[in-house]
């Protein structure tokens, strides 16, 4: 007897995300009732699906005549575009439908939606503007104004619009995520912790509000509840490569070294040109003192991101402990040119000229860190001992590691009065 296939017929069946998109398409083409079925199909599979209930409500403004078959047929047009990620074509749908019938809030708001996913958010305001002055109690218009404000750095104005959108409804756990963002992008750490409690309240399906809340958990300090949180978004969605990379950090700054490195590992597994994760396990690696696989994540980071400062510093700074002394001096060069004000690219490339025995060239990097940042104290103190222990010069290296005693590195300072080099 042969082994039995077990065929299920749920394959056949589609996600609410295929039916919507179906009954998109078959509004498109003006099937309005078959498009209804699809819109309903979908809210009994997720009964929080906040397009198809729209979608549905625009067909039975349709059936009231409240808006014309003409108007809503390249508005669905526009849609079919939208979730195929056509952003410009979609925009020329909606204008046709807005230039048939202009005082539609809805037009404006799946216009608005696709100029802030090409960036253009002053239009993108304009246009959720024009739907809250048709509808003002919509509470999703205030919601996605408030995210093209976001995006534009204005967060006291996206603040308040996703204040506005919760007040209109109260359960609306996308303007507490949102609101949460851009308070955290505001340093407003506890608010920000306070509105993703409230979204997860609501939905504790949602994947993005738990990473969104460890990020502030991080930036508050707590790491543990950081770690906790970033583990909740990968049970939920294992192939979530930022919620690994922002575990590790988590986890690296708890002294977890190898635990950090292995959820670097699984964020590049998952994403082979996430420089980020490069990067990060290129520094657990440099902690480790294992500085020949520092380079090579470096390495691969730069190799991604050509223009990688900080890989290139760091990069840098693993040559110098490795006694590669050129190498070094080459990486802290190249992270200077990308930031010129990168007062320790400075003083590293210093210190690299100092162990090859080019004092003078040491001590002008040296000058150039103290003049990019007057309170660098590792500055003052690594020329104070090139002039002591290399140059003879104690006044000098007195002089220095006098100020940088003012900065409250007095190490140096205290042992050379003890030892009588300086008054």
């Amino acid at each position: 007897m042969g082994s039995f296939l077990t065929v299920g017929l749920t394959c056949c069946q589609r996600t609410p995300e295929q039916s919507f998109a179906k009954g998109v398409a078959y509004a498109a083409e003006g099937e309005f009732e078959r498009a209804k079925e699809e819109f309903e199909g979908t809210l009994k599979v997720d009964p929080n699906h906040e397009l198809a209930k729209r979608c549905l409500t625009l067909i039975e403004h349709i059936n009231e005549q409240e808006i014309q078959t003409r108007t809503a047929v390249p508005f669905f047009q526009g849609a079919t575009h939208a979730l195929r990620g056509q952003w410009t074509e979609a925009i020329v749908e909606y204008n046709r439908a807005i230039g048939i019938e202009a005082n539609y809030a809805m037009l404006y708001m799946g216009r608005g939606k696709a100029h802030v996913q090409i960036g253009e958010y002053n239009q993108a305001i304009s246009d959720f503007t024009k739907a809250i002055g048709l509808d003002p109690n919509e509470a999703r218009a205030y919601t996605n104004r408030g995210i093209a404000y976001h995006f534009k750095g204005l967060n006291h104005l996206a603040i308040i619009d996703f204040a506005k959108a919760v007040e209109i409804n109260p359960r609306d756990a996308e303007a507490y995520n949102n609101r949460g963002k851009s308070c955290a992008k505001n340093g407003q750490y506890d608010q920000a912790i306070s509105d993703y409690n409230r979204a997860i309240e609501i939905d504790p399906k949602d994947v993005e509000v738990y990473y969104n809340r460890g990020i502030a958990y991080h930036f508050k300090g707590w790491n543990v509840k950081a770690i906790s949180d970033y583990s909740r978004a990968i049970e939920k969605a294992p192939q979530y490569v930022e919620a690994y990379n922002n575990r590790g950090v988590a986890l690296q700054e708890i002294g977890q070294m190898d635990n950090a490195i292995l959820d670097y590992s699984k964020a590049i597994k998952i994403r082979p040109t996430y420089a980020e994760a490069y990067y990060n396990r290129g520094r657990a690696y440099y902690i480790r003192a294992y500085y020949r696989q520092a380079i090579a994540d470096y390495t691969k980071a730069i190799e991604i991101k050509p223009a990688y400062g900080v890989a290139y510093y760091n990069r840098g700074r693993a040559h110098y402990f490795s006694g590669q002394f050129d190498q070094a001096i080459a990486d802290f060069t190249k992270a200077i040119e990308i930031n010129p004000r990168d007062a320790e690219a400075y003083n590293n490339r210093g210190t690299a000229y100092a162990s090859k025995g080019h004092y003078g060239q040491a001590i002008n990097d040296y000058d150039r860190a103290i003049e990019t940042n007057p309170r660098l104290a590792t500055a003052y103190i690594d020329r104070g001992l090139v002039y002591m222990e290399r140059l003879g010069n104690k006044d000098r290296a007195c002089s220095d590691w006098e100020r940088a005693c003012e900065l409250g590195e007095c190490y140096h300072y205290t042992i050379a009065k003890r030892m009588g080099n300086c008054q």
